[in-house]
């Protein structure tokens, strides 16, 4: 690694440091992580199995919580590993190129999980198959190959300051502030891509969401009303969280002030927390799912004795 004047030259490796300023309650910090791992690592794997065992499953609803599930599994394999490496084993050094490879893999699971919620979010209102598969298509190809470009952009550039990043896991904007070159067009490609995606899908899922609550108050018995709005709220606090904290990271590396802690457990929470709820949310509140787990769970008396 070449330097000059506190510059390095085509940096062959990065150090990630975790959260400054708390570095003395990482350890805990990583253990609470922990668990939210592997609740979602167990919560995604059953919900899979599940789905992929019982026939009655195989509908488009059910295919689509496994595509989510799976994301879910992804995002937390590409999270979890090295995160917790820096907070229970000081472990900071990282190849940049696994560093770009990590981005990668993290912003695409991110951008897949928002365009299966959107595509949740519409199964209420279209239902012929082979579209749905169109469009779950269609938002992998778009998360691929707008998220794809970023490493590609990160990597043209050359001079950079420390390589020393205040962050827990690999983040665009995290290393584009490190540039000691004209970042212009990775800052413009980031927000682009951040709008295309997240935007995009956050405007059609509160459209969904309006639709989905007009029909709501036009059900006629108020039980009914009452356990659909419960369902619906549930989902609602999970868009909620997913987008706002979603926002809030990308704004806050480019307007924002926020302190550097607070911007990176908030923007671990809204990638991790997400894949532990979801399959307690679509999974455990979805009638058919929670009576296959009970036949699992109850163990039937042996009446043949």
């Amino acid at each position: 690694m070449g330097s000059t004047n506190m510059s390095y030259l085509n940096p062959k490796t990065v150090t990630l440091i975790g959260i400054p300023g708390l570095e003395h309650v990482q350890f805990w910090i990583g253990f609470a992580f922990f668990g939210v791992c592997l609740v979602a690592l167990l919560g995604n794997s059953f919900l899979l199995i599940i789905i992929s065992i019982e026939r009655s499953l195989h509908k488009h609803l059910y295919i689509f919580l496994a595509v989510l599930a799976a994301t879910d599994l992804g995002l937390c394999v590409a999270i979890a590993p090295k995160m917790l490496a820096i907070f229970c084993f000081d472990s900071y050094s990282m190849a940049f190129d696994a560093y770009l490879t990590q981005l990668f893999f993290i912003h695409a699971l991110q951008g897949m999980e928002s365009g299966i919620l959107l595509v949740m979010a519409l199964i209420a209102h279209i239902h012929p198959h082979t579209f749905l598969f169109r469009v779950v298509l269609m938002v992998a190809i778009r998360t691929t190959m707008l998220v794809g470009i970023l490493p590609i952009l990160l990597k043209r550039l050359q001079l950079f300051h420390p390589v020393v990043i205040a962050h827990s896991y690999c983040e665009h904007m995290a290393v584009v502030k490190l540039a000691k070159e004209d970042v212009h067009i990775n800052k413009s490609f980031g927000l682009f891509v951040a709008f295309a995606i997240l935007g995009f899908d956050v405007i059609f899922v509160f459209i969904s969401n309006f639709l989905i609550f007009q029909t709501i108050f036009r059900l006629p018995q108020k039980e009914a009303r009452l356990k659909a709005f419960n369902t619906c709220t549930a989902h609602i606090i999970v868009f909620l969280e997913f987008y706002i904290l979603a926002f809030f990271s990308f704004f806050s590396h480019r307007f924002g002030h926020v302190s550097v802690y607070a911007h990176i457990l908030l923007s671990t929470i809204y990638l991790l927390v997400p894949p532990a709820l979801n399959p307690i949310v679509y999974g455990m509140k979805t009638m058919e799912i929670r009576m296959w787990v009970a036949q699992i769970l109850i163990i039937k008396p042996d009446t043949q004795k």
